[in-house]
């Protein structure tokens, strides 16, 4: 059975993770938390009236634990947000008890000590890394957490590059911490981020915010799915569900010339991706919606005709369906009576299954050796 309580030199915390499921076997907090917590209670920080920043701190377990010295919390996931209020309201701390700040936004002061939990993109932790190096100084105590199936040699690689020399602790129940000793003689490039390409067979230059996937080129499961894009009767309203950097509601926006198109992900930096995209398309001539959020709960049932979607199959570095089959229950309570839902996914996963489990129904649309495309309608 699962286990909400952490206990650390801290303190014991009632702990849970969204989205919120039964039987959920997934903790809100790992080793690498318990060690990194430990850790700074042995080394008596952080001290009174320092400025903490904790980065990627999943589901708020670093920022509960450290609420009373007021840190401010850095991430670019909407459920990260969601879960860290949700779990300081449970332990009795107020919610603004911890600064938010989201990824788009970089921080606007120096800080005494950083705390990063390793993100499954190493791009966007040297995005964070190379937006807050002008504000760090030798005084700065850095340590990275994280576990050691999660710490390939390029994060102490990418490290040295950008803030100085590392040394590593032991490990204990399989995590790591890496500390980190600014330098500020390092030669360090420009951030490369956002990066940007060229769309194939247009003029486009497509916007790919750090933690965007597929930032270097058109991934071959959202070329399939471009391909065989719905093109009968007109859609009114369409949703991109997990919409990435757009393209998939951007390419149905053209479509459907008349339709309202909303796009949705849980990832600022992908919203802020899609949208500098469907502007660099439509040129402010044409409107969408934009919204960040924990899929399509907060949307009223009954209100899309089309949902297109390339559901995740992870959560941080949690690997699983959970997320995909929740996307597909909301769409079902969202669309309206024959509306449809287009996703596209790897063949091994069975969507296929699930979809007739909630809809009644599933239609291939199209299939190759790694991809199928499913349509299920209400």
């Amino acid at each position: 059975m699962m286990t909400t309580q952490m206990s650390v030199a801290q303190g014991e915390f009632t702990l849970r993770r969204l989205p919120l499921r039964s039987n959920d076997v997934l903790q809100a907090w790992d080793a690498a938390d318990e060690y990194l917590l430990n850790t700074l209670a042995e080394m008596t920080l952080p001290l009174h009236g320092s400025r903490v920043l904790l980065i990627n701190d999943s589901f708020g377990a670093l920022a509960v634990a450290l609420a009373d010295f007021k840190p401010v919390s850095w991430s670019d996931s909407y459920l990260a947000q969601q879960s860290m209020s949700m779990n300081l309201t449970a332990n009795g701390f107020a919610v603004d008890a911890v600064e938010w700040l989201d990824s788009v936004h970089t921080p606007d002061s120096s800080f005494d000590l950083i705390l990063i939990k390793v993100p499954k993109t190493l791009a966007l932790l040297e995005d964070f890394l190379l937006r807050l190096r002008p504000s760090l100084t030798t005084q700065t105590t850095i340590i990275l957490a994280g576990m050691l199936k999660n710490l390939p040699p390029s994060v102490w690689t990418l490290l040295e590059r950008i803030v100085g020399l590392t040394r590593s602790s032991l490990a204990k129940k399989k995590a790591r911490l890496v500390f980190c000793d600014f330098d500020p003689n390092l030669q360090v490039s420009v951030n490369p981020y956002p990066t940007s390409y060229k769309l194939e067979h247009t003029e486009w230059v497509i916007c790919n915010h750090s933690n965007v996937f597929s930032r270097e080129q058109l991934d071959i499961g959202t070329r399939f799915f471009l391909a065989h894009l719905p093109e009968s009767a007109p859609a009114k309203t369409i949703v991109d569900l997990g919409c990435g950097n757009g393209i998939l509601g951007i390419m149905a926006a053209l479509k459907h010339p008349e339709a309202t198109v909303t796009f949705v992900d849980e990832s600022f930096m992908a919203l802020a991706s899609a949208r500098q995209n469907f502007n660099t398309v439509f040129r402010g001539q044409r409107h969408a919606e934009f919204r960040i959020g924990d899929g399509l709960a907060e949307f009223e049932e009954a209100s899309v005709e089309l949902i297109l979607c390339n559901p995740p199959f992870h959560q941080q570095q949690a690997i699983g369906d959970h997320l995909a089959l929740r996307m597909f229950k909301h769409a079902y309570k969202t669309l309206e009576t024959d509306g449809e839902l287009w996703i596209i996914g790897n063949r091994h996963l069975g969507y296929s299954v699930s979809l007739k489990k909630i809809f009644g129904n599933s239609r291939l649309i199209a299939q190759n050796a790694k991809f199928v495309i499913l349509q299920a309608k209400k």
